[in-house]
């Protein structure tokens, strides 16, 4: 199946979702460092430093929205690798190209299903997906997907929001994302439901060492490793595809 025709076969969640981020694109970038204290930045540095990304290596960047993490990885694998962003979504990935173009890196940039990728087995070096795997119909066939296009010895990366483990700050932070976050959506012209959504879906969706039993029972890792950052806002995955670790850099075909 095509990726334009699998997103035309969209569930009525995958509809719902499609239809909020079209409406929150233009102001997704600013809305994004309210919601993470400008911590965003940080966090996708992060990603790509335990990646273990190097130059002439191979990416693929599901929900890759308006292209941030993208270009965090084409700046560490430089121009001898490639990276390929993609998103389910076509006014959030609109804003891609340019934002690359002004960074001065090449990065390729397409639609596509993570949980029906058109990619071959083992064509990429590391696949990551940031704060969209609780939005996907299937977390569980996204995770395989992802192991499946990766090489083995490959990583896994998956950036997602938490649930601190810190009680006070737990309960701080559902006050800001439940209450303060929508009043300033509404505030500077955002979609007030999106952003409740976001909060819902935050707050329900597995993290930790559950999400982390998710990853381990739907893709072929030899190791999944755990990291909270900002006290457990959002978590940080990485799994490493069992097999042989690659000995030289690749590019993918």
């Amino acid at each position: 199946m095509s990726p334009t025709s699998s997103l035309q076969n969209r569930s009525e969640k995958a509809t719902r979702i499609h239809e909020m981020f079209s409406d929150v694109a233009p102001r997704y970038d600013l809305l994004n460092d309210l919601i993470s204290f400008g911590r965003l930045h940080a966090w996708r540095k992060e990603c790509v430093r335990q990646s273990l990304a190097r130059p002439g290596q191979s990416v693929l960047d599901l929900a890759t929205g308006t292209g941030d993490l993208a270009l965090e990885f084409k700046r560490k694998v430089g121009g001898s690798g490639k990276v390929l962003g993609t998103d389910f979504n076509e006014k959030m990935l609109d804003q891609a190209p340019a934002k690359a173009k002004t960074a001065g890196l090449e990065v390729e940039f397409e639609l596509a299903d993570a949980t029906q990728l058109s990619y071959p087995d083992s064509n990429f070096d590391i696949t990551s997906i940031a704060y969209g795997i609780r939005n996907v119909d299937r977390p569980d066939q996204a995770i395989r997907e992802m192991c499946r296009v990766t090489r083995p010895g490959g990583r896994v990366m998956v950036l997602e929001t938490g649930q601190s483990t810190i009680p006070g700050f737990r309960a701080l932070f559902r006050f800001y994302f439940g209450r303060v976050m929508p009043l300033l959506a509404g505030l500077l012209g955002g979609n007030v439901s999106a952003y409740q959504y976001l909060q819902k879906s935050a707050g329900e969706f597995p993290s930790g060492e559950k999400f982390a039993e998710l990853m381990r029972n739907n893709g072929t890792f030899e190791s999944v490793t755990v990291t909270p950052l900002f006290f457990g806002v959002t978590y940080l995955y990485c799994g490493v595809k069992a097999g042989a670790h690659p000995t030289a850099n690749h590019s993918s075909s």
